[in-house]
């Protein structure tokens, strides 16, 4: 849905540095602790020990100590590019979801700086890739990646990561910035969406872009687990593996296609969209509640008859 001038949904002044930064801690925060179980779950499906092996229903917030501020700066980073990035090309300036998908695309590279190094040790807690039980928390499973793969072992599957968030990021947020721009034009005389309304537009965008994406999400998962497999838990590590390129994302892809077939690619959608559905409208409400809190929420003049 095309955005085709300014309204009040869009144009409005964006939130300061600080009130992105804490309003986008907020709600990552909100966020990772409701719906962490069923991210536990959906990498635990996905895991190529399987199910119960990596921990079945047991445990699932293990791993919940290593989730951080990549939120924050995504929201940061988000707000800075939107805003700017009009200002430096009249092209963009006259594509507005153009403008979103750079400034998410833009963005979400920023943030998985931070979101790798923890989504390394969530997933390798979650799955208890060095052990279950008391002392097998996210500080061992940092210190375990450490000694096992260096200080690389944190940035595995960076270049995997930045191939399942982008497209995810480059579909959700131009969608959900589209939704709130649709709903404000046609059904609300031009004035900002609440922040239920904004949490419905944001569940929507979350469920469509993560049922989309959810193959990316598998070879990601397996990239970001397989370090680990490739050690035997008795002898200790065996030839060190090296990180992946992000070259070899199709040829991975294809593979479990061809040998494990296309459900296997599949493997973990329904928590992965249920939450992300339901975290989305968590996330953004949040955000957009404390992003515009205080601020008065006139309707569009142009929009009064």
């Amino acid at each position: 849905m095309e955005e085709p001038h300014a309204s009040s949904a869009s144009s409005s002044k964006p939130p300061t540095f600080q009130r992105a930064l804490v309003s986008g801690a907020i709600s990552g925060v909100a966020v990772d602790f409701l719906f962490f179980p069923l991210d536990t779950i959906k990498t635990r499906i996905q895991s190529t020990k399987g199910f119960w092996h990596s921990g079945g229903f047991k445990g699932v917030y293990r791993g919940i100590g290593s989730v951080g501020m990549g939120t924050a700066i995504f929201f940061v980073s988000y707000e800075t590019f939107k805003a700017a990035l009009p200002r430096h090309s009249s092209f963009l300036a006259d594509s507005p979801s153009i403008t979103h998908v750079v400034a998410a695309s833009g963005a979400e590279f920023l943030s998985c700086l931070v979101r790798v190094p923890t989504e390394i040790i969530k997933s390798r807690t979650q799955t208890g890739a060095y052990g279950h039980g008391k002392g097998k928390g996210s500080i061992n499973s940092a210190l375990s990646t450490l000694r096992y793969d260096g200080p690389k072992g944190f940035f595995r599957g960076f270049g995997m990561t930045i191939a399942r968030d982008i497209p995810f990021t480059a579909i959700q947020f131009p969608l959900y910035e589209a939704l709130k721009s649709f709903l404000s034009r046609n059904y609300l005389d031009g004035r900002r969406p609440t922040p239920g309304e904004a949490a419905i537009c944001g569940s929507i965008a979350g469920g469509f872009a993560s049922a989309v994406t959810t193959p990316l999400d598998v070879v990601k998962t397996r990239v970001m687990l397989e370090a680990r497999t490739h050690m035997s838990p008795t002898a200790g590590p065996l030839e060190p593996v090296p990180s992946p390129s992000i070259l070899s994302f199709l040829p991975r892809l294809l593979g479990i296609l061809r040998n494990e077939g296309l459900g296997t690619l599949y493997s973990g959608w329904a928590p992965r969209t249920f939450a992300i559905s339901m975290g989305g409208a968590v996330f953004l409400g949040i955000y957009d509640f404390a992003s515009n809190f205080g601020k008065e929420n006139p309707p569009d003049s142009q929009h009064l008859k």
